[in-house]
């Protein structure tokens, strides 16, 4: 097989001609073998090294590869942030269901008065934590996280990528158009095949300490692997797809943040004063104003899904077999409407807030982490990239 002449994409041994850029030079091997100490014996012809492999990767497991590098190096960094905003958005499906008074259920009329309000903001809730967990409080729920971002953002770039060059020709015509399409059904992808780590994740996040004096969550699981066996032994292959519906209504999320993101890169390097043709620190810098930018305008405008996602992921399910004919079991949150009633019911609007300010503290980071690293890595790899069979270049 005749070898690639195109060193960008191939790692073959130069020729002989290639190495001596100096008369008189001997290319590396001769180098090698004329040292005294590699010398071989007489008689006995010296074994040279064979020619390096040619190293070719397609355009999708860059992308992938890329993505998951860039979602663990998220997770480890921003872990106990997230544990703080779980542990605010979980709280109040813990609390004792109100009785009604009058048709209407206890302490709606002030939310201060809740029974709900045990983590209160991003220090209180920190202290709370400290205090009954230690520092191994900070990063429950570790494992599905790394579990977890690892497919999330390595199926989410490549279809994302994909997708954007199957609609390269609309994008052309209407770029937010493409861009949107592309988020959404990157999103989708990646939430259904992974909503299964988030469900055990978030779980492991929300529980409190067995001692603790706080709403304690219907469960107590030791690791990834008990909260996995102990759901569906006791709830079903549902509870793993628990808040699968509030989880896809986030694809409004990622159909704001990446075309504002792509638009943002856009006008960035397009700028005089930022044109990336300046050097590799005002190329990234760019990068990292685009996601801060684009996550903040997307966290502001959807954020109170992500709170009915989470009460509907630590609601416990019962299995069909473990049901009880003379008291039926009755979730309480039945499906996503009926949710967003009974929080704004039993706790205010302000409900849909909660851990709002944690979340923003976490998630622009995380964001800017993830996709910084993406580009980085998908810049480094792109050297390794075989284009004839893949007809484009990165």
């Amino acid at each position: 097989m005749e070898r690639s002449t195109d060193s960008h994409f191939s790692f073959s041994k130069p020729s002989t001609s290639q190495t001596r850029e100096h008369p008189g030079e001997l290319p590396d091997a001769e180098k090698y073998w004329s040292h005294p100490s590699t010398q071989q014996k007489k008689g006995v012809p010296p074994v040279l090294p064979k020619d390096p492999p040619s190293y070719h990767l397609t355009p999708g497991f860059v992308h992938a590869f890329s993505g998951a590098t860039a979602g663990f190096a998220s997770g480890i960094i921003t872990c106990p942030l997230d544990v703080i905003k779980t542990k605010l958005q979980a709280q109040g499906g813990f609390a004792p269901i109100p009785r009604a008074v009058g048709g209407r259920a206890a302490g709606a009329a002030n939310l201060h008065t809740t029974p709900s309000a045990n983590y209160k903001g991003l220090v209180g809730t920190a202290r709370i934590i400290w205090r009954e967990d230690g520092f191994i409080g900070f990063y429950r729920g570790l494992g599905p996280i790394i579990l977890g971002y690892l497919p999330t953002w390595a199926v989410y770039f490549t279809v994302y990528e994909k997708a954007k060059s199957v609609l390269k020709a609309e994008e052309s015509r209407n770029p937010w158009f493409g861009h949107i399409i592309s988020a959404m059904v990157a999103g989708g992808c990646s939430t259904v095949c992974t909503n299964p780590i988030w469900v055990i994740k978030t779980r492991l996040m929300s529980q409190a300490h067995q001692n603790s004096t706080t709403h304690q969550a219907p469960w107590q699981y030791k690791s990834t692997l008990d909260a996995a066996r102990t759901m569906y032994r006791v709830e079903g292959v549902r509870a793993f797809y628990s808040g699968l519906a509030p989880a896809l209504l986030g694809l409004s999320h990622v159909a704001v943040q990446f075309p504002l993101y792509e638009e943002f890169k856009r006008m960035f390097r397009e700028s005089e004063a930022w044109n990336s043709d300046k050097g590799e620190f005002y190329n990234m810098t760019g990068i990292l104003a685009s996601s801060i930018l684009s996550k903040i305008c997307a966290s502001s405008a959807t954020y109170p899904h992500e709170v009915i996602r989470t009460r509907m992921q630590t609601q416990r399910r019962v299995n069909g077999d473990r049901k009880s004919a003379s008291k039926p079991f009755v979730p309480r949150y039945q499906g996503v409407i009926h949710a967003v009633k009974t929080v704004y019911r039993e706790e205010g609007w302000r409900a849909f807030y909660a851990g709002m300010g944690t979340n923003m503290v976490r998630a622009v980071p995380a964001s800017a982490m993830t996709l910084l690293t993406y580009e980085f890595m998908v810049k480094e790899m792109g050297v390794f990239v075989d284009t004839r069979s893949q007809g484009h270049d990165l």
